[in-house]
């Protein structure tokens, strides 16, 4: 059963094999399973969440933080960004500039304390 946030099987089965190999040979602990650490990373993307409250079942949240950042540090999140992308339908794309929202010194306003220009007295 597909949880909310989870991905499916087709796009598990797309971009599985871009993660590097739970068996290593290694001696110690097996790595987690893939899949259930990129569902919990999903959770915490989706929700918007904080990975303190990552739901149990993707097991603690400092093993799925680690493992992001281990991915994010070898740039699979970058691979697979330029996989799925290659194939999007660009046709329909659209950007709404409404949405962004910048911080009034970027659009010419002025930081605290200064004085805007036009007001100063104008000298004869």
């Amino acid at each position: 059963m597909i949880r909310r946030y989870e991905i499916t099987n087709e796009e598990w089965e797309r971009i599985k094999d871009m993660f590097p190999p739970e068996r290593t040979g290694k001696k110690g602990r097996p790595a987690k399973n893939n899949r259930i650490m990129l569902n919990g990373m999903l959770w915490i993307a989706r929700s918007g969440a904080q990975w303190r409250e990552l739901p149990e079942r993707y097991g603690p949240w400092q093993t799925i933080y680690s493992r992001f950042r281990k991915w994010q540090e070898i740039g699979i999140w970058e691979k697979i960004f330029h996989m799925l992308s290659s194939d999007a339908d660009k046709e329909n794309l659209s950007i709404d500039s409404t949405m962004a929202k910048a911080h009034q010194s970027t659009n010419g306003g002025f930081k605290k304390g200064e004085k805007n220009p036009s007001e100063e007295p104008v000298e004869d």
